[in-house]
């Protein structure tokens, strides 16, 4: 189903998969259609990270903690997610889209903007291009996907939101597919929404914004702007008076390099022991060397976070002299910055990023470099043997135990561990 295709045709689009996860689960897990399926981590600890429609008309949603999301839904079906699965799927959909257009900018894993202005000539309007989308990931992929369409990236998104299937108490409701929002309709159709459905309205400027009588998007635009700007501050206030009256002058931007490349992994219990918590530190910072390496990065910031018993949550970084994509050296940073932290409360999660990211190949040479003693032939070697033997052929010495090498894989438990009480 396509809305309407009256007024102007705008050229960015907002391609949103629809329950992606979920949907990719059930092109290989047919007899499960039709059931409320839920892909994370199924102990109580876990958080849900994607749901079926049918999950959904219980009230389960991304993000919700995996125990209430049970009590809720008592039948439905748990499965752990397949990183790996999903990103070659998702691959394989990025490349429908640069089939298009070359200015293609992925958010995630299953959604993207496309900038499809310079392809009209050859394939059409832009409603026409969205439903040509659509057609050719449900035949190659098996997939259903929602498209907005606006003169902005702010709105587009917006409009992939309104053309989504959604949820109710009688099972999964159909959606528009395609929702168009012509420059003559854009503050028609944004000023009844919600102020929250504005980016970068949290829950404290939201109680703000309240405080001033605001409650949609219209009123945020009918104030002045110095009204804004003297309750949230110049930045925050400008940008959001912006975006309530429908300006964002951002571009697609195609191969965008990411701000931080990381991994966390929350334990099926507490952790309180420094050395316990060093050992997570290795694979952890392992995995995200490695994944530095692949995508011909480094970067110069080390991040820890930790979150304890009590939820509470604690961030320690490090700014390196020069960028690196060593493993070691991120593993010696994390550790680092875990000698100033008590774990004795109870760790209950543990996480590494690196951020201040450029390209590997432009990495200052150090002086253990010009003296050969360099991880970098080691890391070399054991990417190499990697590749052609499996991600679990070769680790860290200290990873090693009666079962073989543990290690950090990419998309592992990124939504909290499983029942079994022996995770950890």
């Amino acid at each position: 189903m396509t809305d309407s295709d009256d007024g102007e045709k705008p050229g960015i689009l907002h391609v949103d998969m629809d329950a992606f996860f979920v949907s990719v689960e059930l092109i290989d897990h047919p007899e499960l259609r039709g059931r409320p399926v839920i892909v994370g981590g199924s102990g109580d600890r876990g958080v849900v990270a994607a749901a079926s429609y049918e999950a959904r008309s219980f009230g389960v949603f991304s993000a919700m903690p995996s125990a209430r999301a049970r009590r809720l839904c008592p039948h439905a079906v748990f499965l752990p997610g397949r990183h790996e699965r999903y990103g070659e799927v998702s691959k394989a959909v990025m490349a429908i889209f640069r089939s298009i257009t070359p200015l293609v900018e992925p958010i995630s894993l299953d959604e993207a903007f496309l900038d499809v202005r310079g392809s009209l000539r050859i394939h059409g309007s832009a409603p026409q291009i969205a439903q040509r989308i659509r057609d050719r990931v449900l035949d190659e992929e098996h997939l259903t996907c929602s498209v907005g369409i606006a003169p902005n990236k702010f709105v587009a998104k917006l409009a992939s939101e309104a053309a989504k299937p959604g949820a109710s108490a009688q099972g999964p409701r159909p959606g528009l597919g395609v929702k168009v929002v012509a420059s003559d309709e854009l503050l028609e159709f944004l000023h009844p929404l919600p102020v929250q459905a504005l980016w970068g309205v949290g829950p404290a400027t939201l109680e703000r914004l309240e405080r001033l009588g605001v409650v949609t998007v219209g009123n945020l635009a009918a104030m002045s702007l110095s009204v804004v700007t003297g309750s949230l501050g110049n930045a925050v206030g400008a940008h959001l008076h912006a975006l309530a009256n429908g300006i964002d002058d951002r571009a697609v931007e195609p191969d965008r390099r990411p701000k931080s490349i990381g991994h966390e992994e929350t334990f099926a219990r507490d952790h309180h022991r420094r050395d316990t918590l060093e050992r997570e530190l290795v694979r952890l910072g392992d995995s995200v060397g490695s994944r530095l390496r692949i995508h011909g990065l480094a970067g110069r910031t080390v991040q820890l976070k930790v979150r304890f018993r009590d939820f509470r949550t604690i961030t320690r970084s490090s700014t390196l002299g020069a960028p690196t994509d060593s493993s070691a050296v991120v593993i010696a940073e994390a550790k680092s910055l875990l000698a100033g932290v008590d774990p004795s409360p109870g760790v209950r999660l543990i996480g590494i990023s690196v951020s201040g990211l450029t390209d590997g190949g432009t990495r200052q040479l150090s002086l253990d470099d010009l003296s050969g003693g360099s991880w970098d032939d080691a890391n070399l070697a054991v990417d190499a043997i990697r590749a052609r033997f499996g991600s679990t052929a070769i680790g860290p010495a200290t990873l090693t135990g009666p079962g073989g090498l543990r290690l950090r894989r990419p998309g592992e438990q990124p939504w909290g561990p499983d029942d079994d009480p022996s995770a950890t």
